[in-house]
C-alpha cells in the first residue's frame, strides 16, 4: 500500500565511516541521542525494580521487546518506516515477518549474540560487588576494539588507544578499594564484556550485509528474541510472579512501565544508528560515558551513593578519557 507521505530517515549501514575518518555532524547527534535515551531508561527502569520493588527484570525486558515489534508493526504497516535500505516505496514483502526470509535468516547471529548479551549480563552481576562490577564492565572498550580488529581488520590510531587507556585506568582506580577476587564472578563479567563487543561489532557487519537499516534490524532482533524470551520469562515464573505484583494495575508503576518502553525502543533505534554510522568502539565508549551521567543523576534522584575520594578520581579520568576519544573522532584522529 502506498502513502503520499515521506518515511522517517532511516541508517543506511553502506555509508559508515572509517575509524580514521572525523565524526560527522549527523553521527555526534546519534551517539548524544544514545547517551540522553540511556540515561532516561537507567532512570525508569531504577524506578520501577526499586521505588516499586517490581522484582522480574526479564518482563520488564520482555515488555520492552513486545512494544518495541507492535510500534515498529505499526509504523511499517502504515509506511511511517521502511525496513530495507533505500527502500522509497512500499513494496512486496512476507505478510508474517515483513521482510525477507533471507534477510531474517542472515540476523540471526546478531539475535543469538543479543541473546547471550542479555543473559549473561543478568547473570554477571550476582557474584561482584557493584564498584568492582562496573569498573571490569568498562573494559569492555578493550574487548570491543580485539573484536572489531578480528572480525572487520579495524585498527585505532594511537591517539584513540591512549583515551581508551586512560578510561581502563580511571575504571581501577574507582574500583581499587574494593579488589575482593571472586574467580567465578570474574569469568562471568569478562564472558559478558566478550558478549557485549560481538554484539556490538555484529550490528556493524550485519548490518551492513543484511540490506536492513536500523529499523529493520530491530525488527527481526524482537521477531526472534521475543519468543525466545516469553518461553523463558514462563519457565522461569517470572510471568506467573508479575501477575501477582500489588502494584501492577497502579497507574504510577503503569505511567513507569510505558515510559520505560518508550525509552527502550528509542534506546535500540539509537544503538543501532550509532554503532553503524559510527563504530562499535564509539557505541562502547558513549556507553562508559553515559555511566557517569547516570551515577551523578541517580545520586541526586535516589541517594545512597556514599563519597569516596578514589571513586571520584576513577570517574574522572574515565570521563577525561571519553572527552579525548570524542575529542580524536571529531578531528578526525
Amino acid at each position: 500500500m502506498a502513502k503520499d507521505h515521506e518515511m522517517i530517515p532511516v541508517t543506511d549501514p553502506s555509508r559508515k565511516t572509517s575509524s580514521s575518518s572525523a565524526m560527522s555532524r549527523k553521527g555526534a547527534y546519534a551517539a548524544a541521542s544514545y547517551m540522553a535515551c540511556a540515561v532516561l531508561l537507567v532512570m525508569f527502569n531504577k524506578a520501577a525494580l526499586s521505588s516499586y520493588h517490581f522484582p522480574c527484570a526479564n518482563v520488564i525486558t520482555l515488555f520492552q521487546m513486545v512494544c518495541s515489534c507492535v510500534l515498529l508493526y505499526a509504523m511499517r504497516y502504515w509506511d511511517i518506516i521502511s525496513f530495507s535500505v533505500g527502500e522509497t516505496q512500499s513494496i512486496s514483502y512476507n505478510p508474517a515477518t515483513l521482510v525477507p526470509h533471507k534477510a531474517l535468516v542472515h540476523t540471526i547471529p546478531l539475535a543469538v549474540s543479543y541473546l547471550l548479551y542479555m543473559l549473561v549480563s543478568m547473570e554477571s552481576i550476582r557474584g561482584v560487588n557493584v564498584p568492582m562490577y562496573t569498573t571490569l564492565r568498562r573494559t569492555t572498550v578493550v574487548f570491543t576494539m580485539v573484536v572489531e580488529y578480528f572480525l572487520t581488520g579495524q585498527r585505532y590510531s594511537h591517539p584513540v588507544v591512549g583515551s581508551v587507556g586512560i578510561i581502563i585506568l580511571g575504571a581501577f582506580i574507582a574500583g581499587a578499594r574494593d579488589l575482593s577476587f571472586d574467580s567465578y564472578g570474574y569469568t562471568v563479567v569478562f564472558i559478558s564484556n566478550i558478549c557485549t563487543a560481538v554484539y556490538l561489532a555484529s550490528i556493524a557487519t550485519i548490518g551492513k550485509s543484511s540490506g536492513l537499516n536500523s529499523f529493520g534490524l530491530m525488527w527481526c532482533n524482537g521477531i526472534i528474541c521475543g519468543p525466545i524470551l516469553l518461553i523463558w520469562t514462563s519457565i522461569s515464573g517470572d510471568l506467573e510472579t508479575t501477575m501477582k505484583f500489588p502494584n501492577l494495575f497502579s497507574p504510577g508503576f503503569q505511567a513507569v512501565m510505558a515510559l520505560s518502553c518508550i525509552m527502550a525502543f528509542l534506546i535500540n533505534y539509537c544503538v543501532f544508528w550509532n554503532t553503524m554510522l559510527n563504530s562499535a568502539l564509539t557505541q562502547t565508549i558513549c556507553g562508559n560515558l553515559k555511566d557517569l551521567f547516570t551515577i551523578g543523576l541517580g545520586w541526586l534522584m535516589f541517594g545512597g551513593l556514599p563519597f569516596d575520594l578514589l571513586n571520584v578520581i576513577g570517574q574522572s579520568l574515565g570521563f577525561l578519557g571519553s572527552c579525548l576519544y570524542a575529542y580524536c573522532k571529531l578531528r578526525g584522529r
